[in-house]
């Protein structure tokens, strides 16, 4: 069986091989022997790392398998992006970065798109580590090179590292400063991470390969910064380098021509678009206006109106766009309403009960998305983490070593689903419930309808967003917690706006969520354990003392079996507690791109990979460019 990555903190919301620079947080053994070690333990040198199971690949393998190693190289794609951007660092808290601003770095190790927590050797040779894994050495490749054609050394592997530590997100460094305290550079192309005395070793192994790259010469020349905004980027290693940008409003990356890592297998089939271009746009109808045009040629639908009305336009008729629906393996997103829980009203889980009420899936999907979507149960949706009925076995083995820290409703009764509503837009049935809970919650309705508490305060909730898309399925729900009595406003904002306020936690509602995987280890904790209570990757701010413990569970343990049933009973903890109100989910990808880019068939299990293995075929785009498709 194979599984997909597992997720990790990370200190931005990009992620997937040489794409991004993602940072996480947490192999077949070749050879044992003294090697490195300075005991008598056995080292382990290897090809590639997996926290679970062997690797997918042999040492001599010569590429992936879902890749076409005769795919062209050639040719542009072009894709777009919303509001605006004011940066070109994704690394600093501050400013809006510009999409696929990390695709130029890479890291020692990278995952593939079809295993799960599995890495392979891309800046790196070969790494060794004891059985214990307390600590882990990479050899360099000797020809990896940032763009600008000086060496990648182990000393800005070295330098990358600490950069991260003293510049980086704090929420990030602090976590990370105790799980490697200390990264030496051996010689020129050996560096050692050796991690902390006290900490889990889970996942360190992922965690110190994936630590993006950059050039200390590059930073020390400059001065500049990694917490704050600019325009100009470092050189990275990665395939893709920027070729020029206007601000706000476009961005063009070039294929490196002197790309050192094209002849390595992991590459093989992949990088094969000579430039990749995004084009901004104000909102989501003038960016598709754009497509229709021809003004970008692959577009990747998330509405469902624009999915199932939108797709009759010339080009289309004619042949020149090509509409899929291809199939994704990927975990759906744990998104939805999320409750601000700094907020003293939501503390009550009562009232979160009650305002989840309101909210119909069944009338919502139906009405305003066409009966395209399914409805979203579990933090961990369709896979072997997420909680089924009623608890049993090592799960509720689990749940009985914290049964003092959560509702003991939880060990006996089905897991918590989310409630069905009927085909009025208001279900009158779960209003009597809400308003019975807001009831017991201390907040009761006046003369006028509204709800209050015993000092007569008025119960508001604001839900903030900057996509205006969202605005015809958030109304009604605002309109729907009017009737029960909440005084609810839908406050649409610039990106700008929204994006400084999401990160000051300003706000009582968003759509938003959590980036979970099939493999979970010590990035749970900055998710969703009290360690996490300030980040971002915490929207909710989210913590209990039975999910801490049962964190520790799941990066002990010893076997996937144990893993995944510890990460079922921290579903059913979470999903009892409703601080996200789960909304929808599409088990597909929409596509629609210029009958011109080509891709493996069949895809990979966890990834669409457009701008990764993805093609481009020249004959046809000239039969389009002919046809008059292109403005």
């Amino acid at each position: 069986m194979t599984r997909p990555h597992a997720a990790a903190a990370a200190p931005m919301r990009e992620g997937g091989g040489w794409l991004t620079g993602a940072l996480l947080i947490g192999g077949a053994m070749l050879w044992a022997g003294q090697g490195a070690a300075q005991d008598a333990e056995a080292v382990i040198t290897a090809y590639g790392y997996s926290t679970f199971g062997e690797l997918r690949y042999a040492a001599d393998y010569t590429h992936l398998d879902y890749v076409n190693v005769d795919a062209p190289k050639g040719g542009e794609i072009a894709i777009w992006a919303a509001g605006t951007f004011d940066t070109m660092n994704p690394y600093s808290r501050d400013g809006r970065a510009g999409s696929l601003s990390t695709i130029s770095y890479e890291s020692l190790l990278s995952g593939t798109a079809d295993e799960v927590s599995a890495e392979y050797c891309l800046l790196c040779t070969s790494l060794e580590y004891p059985e214990s894994e307390d600590w882990v050495i990479f050899h360099i490749n000797p020809a990896a090179r940032f763009s600008d054609g000086t060496p990648l050394t182990a000393h800005d592997v070295v330098f990358s590292h600490y950069l991260l530590l003293e510049q980086g997100l704090p929420s990030y460094a602090d976590v990370v400063r105790e799980l490697i305290p200390t990264v030496e550079a051996l010689d020129d192309y050996t560096v050692k991470f050796t991690f902390g005395v006290d900490v889990p070793r889970k996942n360190l192994i992922n965690q110190a390969g994936g630590t993006p790259v950059w050039s200390q010469a590059w930073y020390e020349s400059t001065g500049a910064r990694l917490d704050e905004t600019r325009l100009e980027i470092s050189p990275g290693s990665g395939p893709y380098m920027l070729d020029s940008l206007d601000p706000g409003r476009q961005i063009i990356y070039r294929r490196n021509p002197d790309y050192w890592g094209a002849d390595l297998p992991i590459m093989q089939g992949r990088a094969n678009f000579d430039t990749i271009r995004v084009e901004y746009f104000a909102d989501t109808q003038a960016a598709f206006e754009a497509f229709k045009a021809g003004e970008f040629t692959f577009r990747q639908e998330n509405s469902s109106i624009s999915w199932a009305t939108g797709y009759d336009f010339p080009a289309l008729d004619n042949g020149w766009v090509t509409r899929a629906t291809l199939a994704n393996g990927n975990l759906p997103g744990a998104v939805g309403m999320v409750f601000n829980l700094r907020r003293d009203r939501f503390q009550d889980v009562r009232v979160r009960q009650a305002i989840a009420l309101m909210y119909n899936f069944t009338w919502t999907n139906e009405t305003l998305q066409y009966s395209l979507f399914s409805q979203r149960e579990s933090f961990w949706q369709g896979s072997d983490l997420q909680a089924q009925g009623v608890p049993e076995g090592r799960e509720l083995e689990y749940l009985q070593t914290v049964a003092d820290l959560i509702d003991p409703a939880i060990l006996t009764e089905s897991v918590t689903v989310p409630h069905i509503s009927g085909a009025d837009q208001v279900d009158r049935g779960n209003l009597r419930q809400a308003l019975a809970l807001m009831e017991a919650a201390g907040w009761t309705s006046g003369d006028d309808g509204l709800l209050r508490n015993a000092a007569g305060e008025v119960f508001t909730l604001d839900f903030l967003s900057d996509n205006p898309s969202f605005e015809r399925i958030i109304v009604p729900y605002m309109d729907s917690l009017r009737t029960l009595g909440v005084e609810a406003t839908f406050n649409q904002v610039d990106p700008a706006q929204y994006t400084d306020r999401e990160r000051d936690f300003d706000w009582d509602m968003i759509y938003d969520g959590y980036t979970n995987g099939l493999e979970e280890g010590i990035g749970l904790s900055q998710r969703f354990g009290t360690d996490g209570l300030g980040d971002l990757f915490n929207p909710a701010g989210y913590a209990s003392p039975g999910v801490d413990k049962l964190i520790e569970a799941v990066v002990e343990a010893p076997t996937y079996d144990d893993m995944a049933a510890a990460v079922r009973a921290v579903d059913r903890i979470m999903r009892r507690e409703l601080f996200v109100i789960p909304t929808w989910y599409n088990p597909s990808y929409w596509v629609a791109y210029f009958d011109m880019f080509e891709h493996p068939e069949p895809l990979p299990p966890y990834a669409l990979g457009q701008l990764d293995f993805w093609w481009y075929n020249a004959d046809k785009a000239q039969a389009l460019q002919t046809a008059g498709a292109f403005q």
